[in-house]
């Protein structure tokens, strides 16, 4: 009797188990009880990998043995595409070990990655009294038919930014970064980008580097407003870039009824004619300030540019001539504060975890409030050091001879870049001319009063999107170089590309940006000075415990079974 019963147990238990594994095998999860949600995809790219159909190859060269923080980056890196196999089983991975074979094969296969703009970096590895070099490619290419995008697992470098948090910055990104390049693999057309002409905007080989990145995933072009009636609204953005003469009331109203009808506008303003080389020339310099015309436009939508100049302590530098030697001139840096650093502090998609950028003559951009819900965002400002000038200003070199003390930058930080997202009202609202509906009626297209939602950018320095010429090689450095520094910021050139992701992203991939892995870092003099305190309680209290036990079995049973 006994025996059946445990038979039926069993059979029950069984039965169970098989429903179970059955159940799991049908239904997979996890549950995420981290704070900082590092273990969970965010909403927009479930719907991405969800409506994935065909499948993507995606190939890791972080491969081998690592420090412990690229360790950290390639298990992060496995993490990440495990759970998108289980979202979607269409993402097919393998990794793989460039350093691996013969001299030659090795060789061979640098030679092939280099040619695609994967570069190798060489790590200095301490072993003991040795140090070792290694070098490893922390790149991923996803490929979807004959398309491919190449991905760097690892964020670019910032000066005074220890290695520990640029790695771990590089995890935090890992899902926007695949999120990202999964969706340009997937897109069904190209998006459509305008550069404005006619108002002394910058020129095309002032843009070339710029316009370059975004035609791997954009179709770009010009548009001189003056030969059109309207713009079309399958242009997804229009770009105005350092204009430097007035827009005309007709220009203004075709910008204000693309905007009404949910286009998108990046404006990148130079409110103050200067420039190093015109101080250079002149020694003194004032500079006046551009009318643009679009005031009106801009003071509707929400914020105004001050005709002023934002100086601050954490700048770039130009070179002064110090003194000379066998008849040349020495030069030395200096600190020019009109040419501002300016370190993102926002959790925004767009600017978080960026480096400085690196802003020429910015003037302060004031936010207004507007009959319509905007939605204001700073993404970039000046540091707590800030000062600024008032047009009239008279500009010299004679500021870099002088003692830069902190107490006269004594303002707070000043706005210099900001999104505005929302419904915009017309700027022309009760105040359009019978000339210009005459138009609109024309072409079939009503007046509008208030828009769709859509996004502006305003950055107050227009040069953020002017690449410098190579002379000798002619061609284009990167966004963000400095010719005087003879170094690149690079965040000037992801801070715009981010800008025009985020605003033509309909899937909101880039909100992926926003998440944050927390970085716990041990506090190494507390562990050195309790170091002892706690190999004791590692080491002596599992032993102590185990006595204990020991003792107390011994007892109980004593008790027992000490009468038997």
């Amino acid at each position: 009797m006994k025996w059946g019963i445990h038979i039926g147990y069993f059979l029950i238990l069984t039965v169970i188990l098989i429903l179970v594994n059955a159940i799991a095998n049908q239904w997979n999860g996890h549950v995420d009880l981290t704070d900082d949600k590092r273990f969970s995809l965010t909403q927009p790219t479930k719907d991405l990998l969800t409506e994935l159909r065909e499948p993507i190859y995606v190939v890791i060269f972080l491969e081998g043995e690592f420090p412990a923080g690229f360790t950290r980056l390639q298990n992060s890196t496995i993490d990440l595409l495990e759970r998108y196999q289980s979202y979607a089983p269409q993402i097919i991975y393998e990794f793989v070990n460039p350093s691996e074979g013969s001299l030659e094969d090795i060789n061979a296969r640098r030679q092939e990655l280099s040619k695609d703009g994967i570069l190798p970096l060489t790590l200095s590895i301490g072993e003991g009294d040795q140090l070792t070099r290694k070098i490893i490619y922390p790149y991923a290419i996803f490929s979807l038919g004959s398309r491919q995008v190449i991905v760097n697992l690892l964020e670019k470098d910032v000066p005074g930014i220890p290695e520990e948090v640029v790695l771990n910055n590089s995890v935090s990104l890992l899902e926007y970064k695949f999120s990202n390049a999964i969706q340009k693999l997937t897109l069904d057309k190209k998006q459509n980008i305008v550069f404005t002409e006619g108002h002394g905007e910058l020129e095309r080989r002032q843009t070339a580097r710029f316009e370059t990145l975004l035609r791997q995933y954009y179709n770009t072009g010009r548009m001189n407003l003056d030969s059109t009636y309207w713009i079309n609204p399958e242009i997804d953005l229009v770009v105005v870039a350092k204009p430097r003469t007035a827009f005309d009331q007709r220009d203004q109203f075709l910008l204000d009824q693309y905007i009404m009808n949910g286009g998108s506008v990046m404006w990148l303003i130079d409110q103050m004619n200067v420039n190093v080389d015109s101080i250079g020339r002149n020694q003194l310099y004032i500079p006046t300030v551009y009318e643009s015309g679009l005031e009106d436009l801009w003071f509707k939508y929400g914020f105004r540019i001050q005709p002023n100049l934002v100086l601050d302590l954490e700048s770039s530098r130009i070179p002064q001539v110090v003194g000379t030697a066998g008849g040349e001139p020495q030069y030395e840096l200096f600190k020019w504060p009109y040419h501002v650093l300016s370190f993102p502090l926002t959790n925004h998609p767009i600017a978080k975890n960026l480096g400085r950028v690196n802003l020429l003559f910015p003037s302060t951009i004031d936010t207004i409030k507007t009959p319509t819900p905007v939605e204001k965002h700073i993404l970039l400002q000046s540091s707590p050091y800030t000062r600024y000038q008032l047009s009239p200003v008279r500009l010299t070199f004679q500021i870099l001879q002088e003692d830069l003390r902190a107490e006269l930058f004594n303002k707070e930080p000043q706005p210099l870049a900001v999104l505005l997202e929302g419904e915009f009202e017309s700027a022309f609202k009760n105040r359009v001319g019978q000339d210009m509906l005459s138009v609109l009626q024309d072409i079939g297209v009503p007046f509008k009063e208030k828009s769709l939602r859509t996004q502006q950018l305003v950055v107050s320095d227009g040069d953020i999107a002017n690449n410098v010429l190579n002379v000798k090689e002619q061609s284009f450095y990167p966004l963000g170089y400095n010719k005087f520094e003879g170094k690149t910021y690079s965040a000037n050139e992801t801070f715009l590309l981010n800008a025009v992701e985020y605003m033509l992203d309909e899937k909101a991939i880039l909100t992926a940006r926003s998440k944050e892995v927390k970085l716990r870092l041990l506090d190494t003099i507390k562990a050195r000075g309790e170091r002892t305190t706690w190999r004791a309680i590692n080491i002596g209290l599992p032993i102590v415990l185990l006595l204990l036990f020991g003792v107390l079995y011994r007892v109980i049973r004593r008790r027992k079974y000490g009468a038997v």
